[in-house]
């Protein structure tokens, strides 16, 4: 009996602990379980906040509290792994927003052009029939590109390619490439429309520029005098950038290190390759004109030949040798040797 005794007077120590649930208001709360919330028009007394302030306040947050729980735990409940769960109502007090209402995203190129002419987006189908591989085909995702490769599984050599070159390496480099150069056209189509100032051509410049950037700056800063750099002093500790220096004009061309045998006995080989594979380039104008002149040259030979065989020149006088076949008096050609005969009257 002692026991029972201790236990009864023990709860009821705990019972004047905790408040009751029901709770008492003149004027009943507004509640707005939607958002789990519960408006007190009740006149607050002046007298408790003046006395004793901060637990007025704690025992009316309580009552409010209370009284909102109670409200939420009329609603209908159902039991979700263990776990006591209410469906809250469409909520009716509108909040105030914090920020301003944001501005409608300006339209891109594409956007602009499609309401121009009118241009619908049509949903597009997911998969496509491949003929080769006799299955459906997504347009995208990883199942596209496995796809692809066993519709690829062989790939043809042209006639004057390299056979020795990975051709699916070069596709895939070709398909980076494409990415890379949408990507870059997405990011300009964004600084339009955000009306951010970019060049046209080149890159933008680094915040931080790196180690590289910096010495090919000042490799081109020491180059940059009317002497092509040639008579620059160089700092102290400065260092050459190869990669820059070659890029420069009026930079000596570095001598090409020694090779081993089998390096350069392969270089020669790949030079022979692309001598070899390179197809001569054909000028139809040229070969045309070439064997016009050709002709011309024939056939004026041929009427030079013609033209030697017929009667020859009679001679003046029947003479020979150097004067044979001029008239007399004649001015010796190129004003050599005299006179030989005169004919005529002289002028004075």
């Amino acid at each position: 009996m002692d026991v029972v005794a201790e236990a009864i007077e023990k709860a009821a120590k705990n019972s004047d602990k905790f408040k009751s649930t029901q709770v008492e208001k003149l004027i009943e709360l507004e509640y707005d379980l939607g958002t789990l919330l519960a408006s007190d028009t009740n006149e607050l007394s002046k007298k408790e906040l003046r006395s004793d302030k901060e637990n007025y306040l704690k025992s009316l947050a309580r009552d409010n509290t209370q009284l909102l729980f109670n409200k939420i735990w009329e609603l209908p409940t159902e039991t979700v792994e263990d776990a006591v769960v209410v469906q809250l109502p469409t909520p009716k007090y509108i909040l105030p927003r914090e920020k301003p209402i944001p501005k409608p995203k300006p339209l891109t190129k594409w956007q602009k052009f499609a309401t121009e002419k009118g241009l619908k987006k049509t949903k597009k189908a997911k998969l496509t029939w491949d003929d080769v591989l006799k299955k459906w085909v997504p347009l995208y995702g990883y199942k596209k590109a496995t796809a692809q490769r066993d519709k690829d599984w062989v790939l043809e050599v042209p006639q004057n390619a390299d056979p020795f070159v990975d051709r699916f390496a070069d596709k895939s480099t070709l398909k980076k490439e494409k990415v890379a150069k949408n990507e870059f056209q997405r990011l300009r189509n964004i600084a339009v429309a955000k009306k951010i100032k970019i060049p046209r051509v080149g890159v933008l410049p680094a915040a931080k520029p790196g180690t590289d950037q910096l010495k090919t700056a000042a490799s081109v800063a020491r180059v940059s005098t009317a002497s092509i750099g040639k008579f620059q002093p160089r700092l102290p500790r400065e260092k050459t950038s190869v990669s820059a220096e070659k890029a420069l004009p009026g930079v000596k061309k570095r001598k090409l290190p020694h090779l081993r045998p089998a390096d350069e006995k392969k270089s020669n080989i790949n030079i022979l390759d692309s001598i070899l594979n390179k197809r001569p380039k054909l000028d139809v104008e040229k070969a045309v004109n070439k064997h016009i002149f050709r002709e011309q040259q024939e056939e004026s030979a041929e009427r030079k030949k013609t033209q030697g065989k017929g009667k020859k020149r009679s001679t003046f006088g029947n003479k020979k040798g150097k004067g044979a076949g001029k008239r007399p008096g004649a001015k010796p050609s190129g004003g050599k040797g005299k006179r030989t005969q005169t004919g005529g009257r002289k002028r004075r």
